[in-house]
């Protein structure tokens, strides 16, 4: 079935779309070019620009002084699936039937749902030629392929994985081997992309590169060299049984495959320039989610796991060697916008943006309009990003139920001062930060009898309560039951 006629008959599923075509209209200004180099893994401390001191990203560093870097932006989902379908679609990995990353042998058939409208789509329709390179995770059936959400064009692999070296990449259509680095290969696509680019069309890239998720290892000789020999200073080496060697092993290796993203960005970035589009694209520079790297004793995402010479034992929906976790560093994620003549160069906002902002900003800078009917949460932060002064709501709401690894209900709601995380599957799990005193997230406040404390607890859940209930949770049903 052609595109257009796919989209049309999806969105007649759903009442809110019926109108679709009749409110879709690009506006009468220039509609600039979009490069979206999006990472898979990339914790926001994993930047040289954040002030960590063993990050080795010149080309990012360099995008950071050009244009503008958002420190408090935060996935809603600290894994790779539901975090990649609420960038795409605004919404929340609930409302899709995505909670945790798609396992691709135990579920096969689950993908972002056929009438799902993406941003990618509305540029396309307003005249966007518009590419994905690299990892989709959103569904491998054909009919949840990316061009049925609007790319025009795919190179990368469905799943959640490929090897570090020598994939198995789609191209044309069909499974194809390529020798050498994935992350290099995967650039080199983008820049085939680009270097096809004729300038009479705006067009939009997205760049997904499987780096830096595990395994880190092989990567180039040169992104190496600065690790090789390297003694980490890590977060917190007197952490009760915190396994310290492991720790710095694992950072050296992680550091050098973030390595091998950043000169893979200042390949892609040259080639932007020697086409001549560098004045009128924006380049946006993101993650999937953030990381732990031995903070808190754990590594990894949101489904965490101990780095401890001896770790707690199971329970019964957690096995031994798991932290389900929503702390900051799962979910903060580097963001850097550059965008010539709009944004003043090294700006710095540290006002609090999710992953859902970004279809509503995305289709402001392309001077595209929202249909009314399309329905969406987040908000455009192009007013933050151009310096004006525009009243922004600074709390967040995020979520994850974890069901593969281990089987977890977790709802968060955050202030820049607070931080509660319910599990309501596992009872002894809610966590209470006063982000405020304590940013690490090491003191959990949750059974303090100091009634200050328990009324921000009370607040907070009720912020909880009624995101759960706006978006119609599911796990809603399982408490009513009980």
């Amino acid at each position: 079935m052609p595109q257009l006629a796919r989209l049309v008959l999806a969105l007649c599923l759903v009442p809110f779309a019926a109108s679709w075509f009749s409110t879709l209209e690009a506006a009468d200004t220039e509609q600039p070019n979009i490069l979206f180099l999006f990472t898979d893994d990339q914790a926001g401390w994993a930047l040289g620009a954040s002030g960590y001191p063993h990050a080795v990203t010149p080309n990012l560093d360099n995008l950071v002084k050009d244009g503008a870097y958002l420190t408090n932006a935060f996935t809603v989902t600290p894994v790779c699936s539901p975090s990649r379908a609420s960038l795409i679609s605004g919404r929340y990995g609930t409302e899709l039937g995505i909670q945790d990353w798609i396992h691709p042998q135990r579920e096969p058939d689950l993908g972002l749902p056929l009438e799902t409208v993406t941003w990618v789509q509305l540029l396309k329709d307003a005249g966007y030629h518009t590419g994905l390179v690299g990892k989709w995770h959103l569904g491998t059936p054909d009919a949840m392929h990316p061009t049925q959400f609007g790319y025009d064009h795919f190179v990368g692999f469905r799943t959640g994985g490929a090897p570090t070296k020598n994939p198995t990449l789609e191209k044309d259509g069909k499974n194809q081997k390529f020798e050498g680095l994935t992350t290099d290969i995967l650039t080199d696509f983008a820049i085939d992309f680009l270097k096809e680019q004729k300038g009479d069309q705006p067009f939009c890239l997205s760049v997904h590169f499987r780096a830096p998720h595990t395994a880190w290892l092989p990567v180039a000789e040169e992104d190496w060299a600065p690790f090789a020999e390297l003694d980490p200073t890590i977060p917190n080496p007197d952490y009760p049984k915190l396994d310290v060697p492991r720790v710095k092993k694992m950072t050296r290796e992680y550091l050098a495959s973030v390595a091998g993203v950043d000169r893979n960005v200042g390949r892609i970035l040259k080639t932007l320039k020697a086409k001549g589009f560098e004045d009128n694209t924006i380049v946006i520079f993101s993650s999937d989610h953030g990381y732990n790297m031995g903070h808190n004793g754990i590594w990894h995402k949101g489904n965490g796991h101990w780095v401890l010479t001896e770790n707690p034992p199971a329970t019964e929906n957690i096995p031994k060697g798991q932290r389900p976790n929503m702390y900051d560093l799962a979910l903060r994620i580097p963001t850097i916008v550059r965008w010539p003549g709009k944004v003043k160069p090294g700006t710095k906002i540290d006002d609090t943006v999710s992953n859902l902002d970004w279809f509503p900003t995305v289709l402001e800078m392309a001077n595209v309009k929202l249909p009314a009917e399309v329905k969406i949460h987040g908000e455009s932060f192009v007013p933050l990003l151009q310096g004006k002064d525009v009243k922004w709501d600074n709390d967040f709401y995020a979520e994850y139920s974890t069901k593969h690894q281990s089987h977890t209900h977790m709802r968060m709601y955050r202030t820049p001062e607070w931080k509660l995380i319910r599990d309501y599957l596992n009872s002894g799990r809610d966590e209470l930060y006063h982000l405020t005193d304590d940013p690490a997230e090491a003191n959990n406040l949750i059974d303090s009898d100091s009634p200050e404390v328990k009324a921000v607890t009370a607040k907070l859940d009720a912020k909880i309560q009624q995101h759960m209930k706006a978006i119609n949770d599911p796990v809603l049903e399982t408490l009513s039951a009980k």
